[in-house]
């Protein structure tokens, strides 16, 4: 399938994209991620790996459109919990 990331056009097959992942270690997932086979790796670098350019050059809803119309299974990023400060229920004078 033909795929335009980072203004530059790509043949992308399903198959292929499987193969290139395969044995390349997940990154900790941060924002958009991709199930391929049973891992789940960030977009941006399935995008890197792919397309063999600098993360820099796309965005990651480039890569989640490439990737879905492929048949790949999206995920956006996990909302990140609140972290509590215990600093804030302590007087500030330290009393």
């Amino acid at each position: 399938m033909r795929c335009v990331i980072a203004r530059f056009p790509f043949d992308l097959v399903k198959s292929e994209v499987e193969q290139s992942m395969n044995g390349v270690t997940p990154e900790p997932v941060t924002g958009v991620s991709v199930t391929i086979g049973r891992s789940v790796y960030p977009v941006m670098q399935v995008g890197e790996v792919i397309t063999r350019q600098d993360r820099r050059d796309f965005t990651s809803g480039e890569m989640r459109r490439a990737l879905t119309r492929l048949g790949f299974t999206c995920h956006d990023a996990r909302p990140v919990a609140p972290v509590h400060d215990v600093r804030a229920d302590q007087d500030p004078l330290g009393w």
